[in-house]
């Protein structure tokens, strides 16, 4: 297991960093199984508020982070290794949506899965004390499983609407070649797809059961991984991933970054979320703008600019996809500091 924030520390993130996750998730699908008609543009606010608010900015701290995990103070050479990485592997990511928009559009799902799987994970074993996750290859199924919740359920129940987002992203660069993936969206690949991942999600959590030698983080996990079936299952995916992203996956990620850093760790001690938020947002705000500006960058760059709302939050997307890759990477080498995988 890798070393544990202290139970002040876990008590603070629990209230500010777990909760509103669960809490605008359930928020959301009650509002659904109301029936409560959202417009579909309406749907799309979440994600057009993360470039400012938690979703972009979650990753805006990653030339701190790893410096910071090693129990260092960020120098010159520590920031500049990580913006050398971001130009390498960002910049490789974007040259294939140019190149092969259909095939980077399947490695974004593909690393979106992991990486929203692995920010599940490390809630799980920092946060929670989840004992039963004992092997590699356990934790490995959690990531599976986790991921899939938000990249594959959706697919699962709003097929058209996942290939709606397919045809904006994969249409700013060639539209013809989004029809090389609509195999993925036929009834009967959705249900193969859905069986095995059925099985290896009841498979997981009841072996996780059989190794738990406490329960209650079983129990929590059990019922994050069941709630976000229903979520996902009836909430339309645009307006679930937005919410997701925000107060879910980008909340977490946030608070691993607060564990690291000294002094917001002293003001999560002393039960101060406040000071410790204020300073990721201080630390985030540079690279956050910056980031922006290199969407306005891209926007000119696109062979087919957008011209709708969904097209315009495609564009957003993909360049979430460009920098995913490399933050990504800045995760994983906190993974390794930390001993997620261990």
């Amino acid at each position: 297991m890798p070393d544990q924030p202290t139970p002040p520390v876990r008590e603070t993130l629990w209230a500010v960093a777990l909760a509103p996750g669960w809490v605008s998730s359930a928020i959301a699908a009650l509002t659904i199984l109301t029936g409560l008609a959202i417009p579909p543009t309406l749907q799309y606010v979440p994600l057009v508020v993360s470039a400012l608010v938690v979703g972009l900015p979650h990753g805006a701290v990653d030339h701190l982070a790893v410096a910071r995990t090693r129990g260092e103070r960020p120098d010159v050479g520590a920031i500049a290794r990580v913006f050398a990485l971001y130009g390498l592997l960002g910049g490789a990511y974007a040259i294939a949506w140019f190149l092969a928009p259909a095939a980077a559009f399947a490695g974004f799902i593909a690393l979106t899965w992991f990486h929203w799987g692995q920010g599940d994970l490390y809630a799980l074993v920092a946060l929670c004390d989840a004992d039963y996750l004992r092997s590699r290859l356990q934790r490995l199924a959690t990531v599976v499983v986790r991921g899939g919740l938000p990249m594959l359920v959706p697919l699962l129940a709003f097929p058209e609407w996942y290939r709606r987002v397919a045809l904006d992203l994969v249409g700013l660069f060639a539209p013809d070649a989004a029809a090389s993936f609509e195999w993925v969206f036929r009834s009967d690949v959705r249900l193969a797809l859905g069986v095995a991942y059925g099985l290896l999600l009841v498979g997981s959590l009841a072996l996780g059961y059989c190794r738990a030698e406490n329960r209650r983080p079983w129990r929590l996990d059990a019922a994050e991984t069941f709630g976000l079936v229903a979520y996902f299952a009836v909430v339309p995916p645009v307006l679930a991933i937005g919410v997701y992203f925000c107060l879910w996956h980008s909340l977490r990620h946030v608070a691993r970054l607060l564990v690291v850093d000294d002094a917001a760790a002293v003001a999560l001690e002393n039960h101060d979320p406040r000071t410790a938020f204020v300073r990721f947002s201080r630390d985030a705000l540079p690279l956050t703008l910056a980031s922006l500006a290199l969407l306005g960058g891209f926007y000119a760059l696109v062979p087919n600019p957008p011209a709708t709302v969904a097209e315009w939050v495609g564009l957003y997307l993909v360049f979430i996809a460009v920098v995913t890759l490399p933050h990504v990477a800045v995760v994983s080498l906190m993974d390794v500091e930390q001993r997620i995988w261990a």
